[in-house]
């Protein structure tokens, strides 16, 4: 069994005293629900109400930031674009859009860091300052983690423009030189200002030769007595070799070159040219890449990562990517000298550098609040061919894994759920798997949200999940009494037991209001009423009273026959249309034929015979009796004169 990388955090949950009480939960999707439960430990012990609240501790709290959702919502652009480049691109070509892709992710993760910033500047209380402030940290490691994975996986730098890369990367996320250079140099005397040499020593620290000499230009033309001191030293920055990105000169060359530099500047310093100026020695020290002299400016390097880089840019240049971690493990070890541990961002760059990028995501995945960071950099790192050695053993690889994870983390948010489905999409394995139980999970709570839910699943043929939104649609539209929403819900989810049911609904208004609602829908069911009988005799009884509408008369009855005869009306919708045939037969031209007439006959006397004699019954009022007696008599008399009626015209076109 594998150990515990560390202790799992604690959540305490206010007003619940788990050494007392026993706690009950439940997980869902994305959070977890707590409160106390009344399960006595002791049978002597009492009842005794404890906290009334259920509580909701969520997972991925994160997406609740309004800030990191814009995080969320552009990096997901990115995200699928990446997905989009193809496979044939190779060589430089390839490598040149991973590069960029990567400097997209880390451009959008700089903007809501600056933007947390400001947030955290301007708020007025103390204790969301705080948290905002630390969001910005977090934000602002996860670049500095994303930036060295790009130079050593991505880019792939060799000696040499390895060492102009780390560089960069020390000088973008290094920021202090940026408030330090203003100060000193808006004042009136910026060689007379205290932090002066500071200055000098921080644009050294970072190889901006240029900018140090001219501020040692600026001392010597103050300080005559240091002038020449300071060219000596100016000259010595001017003919540092470094290996610049539109040079030639082989790697052979610059070693060559620099070693016979690095012997100047170790003879200046023998011979005391620098002995009368404390500060100019030590610049010289700092150039020769001694490490006290470099340890002595500790405050100004302010971690061990600056210091690494600029030991190797002062002692080696040209070092190679498989040499790294020694040099790194060595500065970590100096700069911390045993006074404290390595940090878990201290652990995370060690990782890089040793090249271990399985390490790297690890530690990421456990000091890291959500998935978003470490979901999106394997993603990445998986297109540049580099983890398909870690699979895992659960069902799918690391970079399914991560971003499985993260997209189930989003749809525990009521509008980034969206961004979850191009997740899934995106994961070959068990992505559909889990679109289908978390899509399953969405609260439908308007129908708009409902049709951007049935289209995602329309499209992908989710065909169960189509079926249960449109119930679960028809079910609402029906306690809303809206018949017309309920029975197109019913037919696009094809469920005819349902469409059954709001067929029966629709006769039943029309036996209550003697008209239909929603007729255009009635109107245009076409093929979609073969779905269910009753659906189908619910449009075909509008499309009887259509044609006698429409003085149709002849159609109309024929329609109507067929309706009672072909068993496809409900027996209980019999009388109505019976009643609906008394128009027809007291019409001065005889519609129905003798035929047809001994049929309704025959129909009314089925419904007569098996209906029980008019009593008072419980629930039956007596004139409800007397209204069905005398819709009977009214119908057998029409009945019979209409018969009689056939028959002569019918007798008197056969004679003639």
């Amino acid at each position: 069994m594998e150990e515990l990388d560390g202790e799992p955090t604690l959540t305490l949950i206010p007003g619940i005293n788990s050494k007392k009480r026993q706690m009950c939960f439940d997980w869902g999707p994305g959070e977890m629900l707590v409160c106390e439960t009344l399960f006595k430990k002791k049978e002597k012990e009492e009842k005794v109400l404890g906290c009334p609240f259920i509580y909701i501790v969520r997972k991925d709290i994160d997406v609740y930031s309004r800030i990191l959702r814009k995080l969320f919502n552009e990096s997901h652009s990115i995200f699928v674009g990446l997905q989009r480049i193809e496979e044939e691109s190779a060589g430089k070509s390839r490598k040149a859009q991973l590069v960029r892709v990567s400097k997209n992710y880390r451009s959008v993760i700089r903007a809501c860091m600056e933007e947390m910033h400001q947030v955290a500047i301007a708020a007025q209380d103390p204790v969301c300052g705080r948290q905002y402030s630390s969001q910005v940290s977090i934000l602002s490691a996860m670049e500095l983690i994303w930036n060295l994975c790009e130079i050593l996986f991505i880019e792939v730098a060799p000696a040499g423009p390895l060492l102009l890369h780390l560089l960069d990367w020390v000088r973008l996320h290094v920021c202090e030189m940026d408030g330090l250079s203003a100060d000193v140099l808006g004042s009136e005397n910026p060689n007379k200002h205290e932090n002066f040499w500071n200055l000098v020593t921080l644009f050294v620290l970072q190889g901006h030769l240029d900018e140090a000499r001219q501020m040692l230009s600026k001392e010597a033309d103050a300080n005559p007595a240091s002038a020449s001191m300071c060219r000596v030293l100016g000259d010595l920055m001017r003919t540092m070799p470094i290996l610049s990105p539109g040079n030639t000169q082989t790697l052979t060359e610059l070693e060559l070159k620099w070693q016979h530099w690095h012997e100047e500047c170790e003879r200046h310093l023998q011979d005391g040219t620098f002995a009368s100026n404390p500060h100019l020695e030590s610049l010289c020290k700092v150039m020769l890449g001694d490490d006290n002299a470099l340890l002595e400016q500790k405050e100004l390097l302010s971690n061990w990562y600056h210091f690494l880089v600029t030991r190797l840019l002062y002692s080696h240049p040209t070092v190679k990517p498989i040499e790294l971690h020694f040099y790194a493990q060595s500065s970590l070890d100096l700069f911390l000298g045993g006074d404290s541990g390595p940090e878990p961002l201290d652990n995370i760059l060690m990782a890089a550098f040793e090249f271990d990028i399985h390490q790297v995501i690890k530690e990421c995945s456990i000091a890291l609040s959500n998935w978003w960071f470490v979901a999106h950099l394997t993603d990445l790192l998986d297109h540049c061919k580099l983890l398909h050695s870690h699979n895992l053993y659960f069902g799918s690889n690391m970079r399914e894994f991560l971003l499985l994870e993260y997209a189930s983390g989003l749809f525990a948010h009521h509008s980034l759920w969206q961004l979850g489905v191009d997740y899934f999409d995106h994961c070959p394995e068990l992505g559909r798997v889990y679109l289908e139980l978390h899509i399953e999970r969405i609260p439908l709570n308007t129908e708009q949200k409902a049709l951007k839910v049935l289209r995602i699943c329309e499209r992908r043929q989710m065909t169960e999940q189509v079926r249960s939104i449109c119930k679960i649609l028809a079910m609402k539209a029906v306690c809303n009494n809206r018949l017309g929403s309920a029975l197109s819900w019913s037919i696009r989810a094809k469920d005819a037991a349902f469409a059954t049911l709001v067929s029966d609904r629709f006769l039943k208004d029309y036996c209550e209001r003697g008209s239909f609602s929603d007729l255009d829908l009635i109107d245009n069911l076409g093929p979609a009423m073969m779905l269910s009988d009753r659906l189908t005799f619910l449009g075909k009884y509008r499309e009887f009273h259509r044609l006698y509408g429409e003085k149709r008369f002849l159609d109309a009855a024929s329609l109507l026959l067929s309706l009672m005869t072909s068993q496809i009306a409900p027996r209980s919708f019999w009388m109505t249309l019976l009643t609906d045939a008394l128009p027809l037969l007291e019409q001065k031209q005889v519609i129905f034929s003798a035929e047809q007439t001994y049929e309704l006959m025959q129909c009314l006397e089925d419904l007569t015979t098996g209906r029980p004699e008019p009593r008072d019954l419980e629930g039956q009022r007596p004139q409800d009796d007397d209204i069905e007696t005398t819709k009977v008599e009214m119908l057998r008399l029409a009945l019979a004169r209409n018969l009689a009626r056939a028959i002569v015209k019918e007798g008197t076109l056969e004679g003639s």
